[in-house]
């Protein structure tokens, strides 16, 4: 007996099988609706990818979104699920896509993703305003605690030349927060912190605040409405 003789054509078959990847999903699962939308519906520059956002309704009110880039026949899905429909908006290179996405009343959050292999995946493993979070608590230490809300500013399209700058395409982000506090003077209706500004290098992945928003940003740290 030979003990090198090749299997039979039906093993060999079934051993490829088994060590196949399982195909990739074509689309939200069944129950999510495609809300088509002008306001959900969001195409890159360049015409090649389009969002499409769907939405799944409970009876128990528990109402959950996901968004899924069309690429030609390719559908990826660009995580996280949430509880809303969100905004977006890309860089004019069609490389990258920051996601303001609404987590409550007066509340948002950013993510960030990036080309890769013609589809877009997350950029960060953390969403992009808990970076830019981060970021303002290791320089300013302020409780926060409802309205908390991490905005992009306009200008991501053309390098944000309203403001005067002549910085690189497709480089920076302006990151705007805000946010609420629980506790504050009697004679004061609203306290906490408005419009901080910073800003996030795309190719570094690192944050700064440029000088011209410096005498703002002190502005930002003392906002409050009196009664």
């Amino acid at each position: 007996m030979n003990p090198f003789r090749r299997p039979a054509p039906w093993l060999a078959l079934a051993l490829l099988f088994a060590a196949s990847p399982a195909p990739a999903a074509s689309g939200p699962p069944p129950g999510f609706v495609l809300k088509d939308d002008a306001d959900f519906t969001f195409t890159s520059p360049d015409g090649a990818t389009k969002l499409e956002q769907y939405m799944k309704d409970s009876d128990d009110f528990d109402v959950k979104w996901q968004v899924w880039a069309r690429h030609g026949d390719q559908m990826t899905e660009l995580k996280p699920e949430q509880g809303y429909g969100a905004g977006f908006r890309f860089t004019s290179d069609s490389q990258w896509l920051v996601r303001m996405q609404k987590t409550g009343s007066g509340e948002q959050d950013l993510f960030l993703y990036h080309v890769e292999n013609g589809v877009f995946t997350n950029a960060t493993t953390k969403s992009l305003s808990d970076l830019a979070w981060a970021y303002f608590h290791s320089r300013h230490k302020m409780k926060l605690d409802y309205h908390i809300s991490a905005n992009l500013m306009k200008g991501t399209e053309d390098a944000y030349r309203w403001l005067g700058v002549d910085w690189p395409n497709n480089r920076y982000l302006l990151i705007s927060l805000s946010g609420e506090m629980d506790k504050h003077p009697k004679n004061v209706a609203v306290k906490g912190l408005a419009d901080w500004k910073c800003r996030y290098d795309l190719k570094t992945g690192k944050f700064d605040i440029p000088k011209m928003f410096a005498k703002g940003n002190a502005e930002a740290l003392n906002w409050e409405i009196k009664r």
